[in-house]
């Protein structure tokens, strides 16, 4: 297994995929962050790091379906999954492997916008513990968003279609926020109960205030665990298909 997680980091290290990514992602970081400076005003009372994760979870949005979308549809298109799955790996193992190699590729592109924090935290304050679990909801919301756009990518052997496909989903699990607003979900109190529980903006919501609650990690490690096992399945069953 550590074999093939050494293989896939390779993949994108060793390419400027990984690289390219990273640099989108600082833009995005870099332009919000200068976006919310420059709005300061006397009426400010202070900066919130976590505010820009919550903010612009539209544009981050887009590079998570970028970094999955060749996992798995790559292998297919490439004739290379025969090999893969027939080889003494469990399919669960391959999954894993590509699963923590995407994980870690996500926590690279983070760590490069500590840069932010720590400039800030030279030349004023910055409050640590907030954004301690700021960087965590967003890491474990990453994580969910990496297991969904695995399972699409497992579903098809275009890349740009399962890209596409994992851009509409998230933008669509997105949107459940904006839904939960409307006159109609607040009319309804168990529909409001039910699309705020599946939202995950809503569950990164209490990380970005700097609160920390077992409820929301166990949603998100409840749902990276389910849909890995869906694309497990997925995977298994072609398995047996061509067995």
């Amino acid at each position: 297994m550590f074999s093939l997680y050494k293989k896939e980091l390779q993949s994108f290290f060793f390419s400027p995929f990984a690289y390219v990514l990273t640099a989108l992602f600082m833009f995005i970081f870099s332009l919000a962050f200068a976006l919310q400076i420059g709005n300061l005003d006397s009426n400010t009372l202070k900066f919130s790091f976590p505010n820009i994760f919550y903010n612009n979870f539209f544009y981050f949005i887009f590079i998570i379906p970028i970094l999955t979308m060749r996992s798995f549809a790559d292998e297919r298109r490439g004739g290379t999954e025969v090999l893969l799955i027939s080889s003494p790996l469990s399919v669960f193992k391959i999954v894993m492997a590509k699963f923590f190699a995407i994980a870690t590729v996500f926590l690279f592109m983070l760590a490069f916008s500590l840069f932010f924090p720590i400039v800030t935290a030279i030349n004023g304050e910055v409050m640590w513990s907030s954004l301690i679990c700021a960087y965590i909801g967003f890491y474990f919301w990453g994580l969910a968003c990496i297991a969904l756009g695995m399972l699409l990518s497992s579903l098809t052997e275009y890349a740009i279609i399962a890209a596409i496909l994992g851009e509409i989903i998230m933008e669509g699990l997105l949107f459940l926020d904006n839904f939960a607003l409307t006159s109609l979900v607040a009319a309804y109190p168990a529909l409001d109960s039910i699309v705020k529980w599946f939202s995950l903006q809503h569950r990164f919501y209490y990380f970005a205030q700097g609160m920390f609650r077992l409820e929301d990690l166990i949603f998100f490690l409840s749902a990276i665990a389910v849909v890995l096992a869906w694309t497990t399945i997925a995977i298994e069953k072609r398995r047996w298909s061509r067995a």
